[in-house]
């Protein structure tokens, strides 16, 4: 059984989006090995200056956005009539297909908020679909407690841990994935087998794992080579996300909230928006 090794490591850097949005970012959009997913952004603060301004109500189209949220709430509210406020422990996922315009507002709780934002590619057949959206929160997330302070979640799609198919919640993706956070102390392992058709990545946001004799801190995320099986051990107490879907072999076209197949088509979205026929 091929193990999956470590290919290439990328370090998040500080950025800021929406009305002033601390955020660490980690993106891929010109990377093929990245695919099916394009950024992943992680909000994370003590501070409320840091958030406060929230993002506005924005445009997307072509993508899918999965946010998921550690500690503190998450309110979304769209053109479709759409409002929901994830909690601590839940997930949100939206396809803004051929359009949607949505605002967000992340919120403490219990003084803390840290979450996460993960954009999802559409395959050109599906970019100009209905958009859609769905909230789970914490108690529809799936969990499977591998030791007494080894814990993972299923987000999205299935793993297979010890022979036992876990499948999490979402399953309505553009193309098939999966999703996971693994929370442990210092010397947990875990394996896991995975699709072998699936590109796979992992971003640390806690402590420092590794994989094979590499290893991987905080705030850094590795791409993996192909393999049915991963292993992965925490050197300190730390928080993953693992990341893996089918690769979307097609050209990507990235323009602000737009991703599309072409710059016509990227142009066409910005006309649309501007002539108020985008929705």
């Amino acid at each position: 059984m091929a193990y999956r090794t470590v290919n290439q490591i990328l370090k998040s850097h500080s950025s800021s989006d929406g009305d002033g949005v601390r955020i660490q970012r980690v993106h891929g959009f010109d990377n093929p090995h990245f695919s099916p997913f394009l950024m992943i952004d992680e909000l994370k603060s003590l501070s409320p200056d840091d958030y406060i301004g929230g993002f506005p109500p924005h445009p997307h189209r072509g993508i899918e956005t999965l946010t998921y949220m550690l500690n503190g709430h998450f309110q979304h509210k769209d053109h479709l009539g759409n409002v929901g406020e994830l909690r601590s422990g839940g997930a949100q996922w939206m396809s803004a297909g051929k359009g949607i315009v949505h605002s967000e507002m992340p919120i403490m709780a219990n003084e803390q908020l840290h979450g996460f934002q993960i954009w999802i590619n559409l395959p050109a057949s599906k970019k100009m679909s209905d958009p859609q959206y769905h909230d789970f929160q914490s108690n529809v997330i799936t969990e499977k407690q591998l030791s007494d302070n080894s814990l993972l979640r299923i987000i999205a799609g299935d793993l297979t841990i010890d022979g036992e198919t876990l499948t999490g919640p979402l399953l309505q993706t553009g193309v098939p994935l999966t999703v996971a956070d693994w929370q442990a102390d210092s010397n947990d392992t875990m394996q896991a087998c995975l699709n072998p058709d699936f590109q796979a990545m992992l971003y640390v946001y806690q402590g420092e794992i590794s994989i094979g004799d590499i290893s991987v801190a905080q705030g850094h995320l590795t791409l993996l080579s192909t393999g049915e099986s991963l292993a992965i051990t925490a050197n300190e107490r730390s928080g993953v996300l693992l990341l893996a879907g089918t690769p979307i072999n097609e050209p990507v076209v990235h323009y602000g909230p737009f991703v599309m197949n072409s710059m016509d088509e990227i142009n066409q979205a910005v006309e649309d928006y501007q002539n108020g026929t985008f929705i």
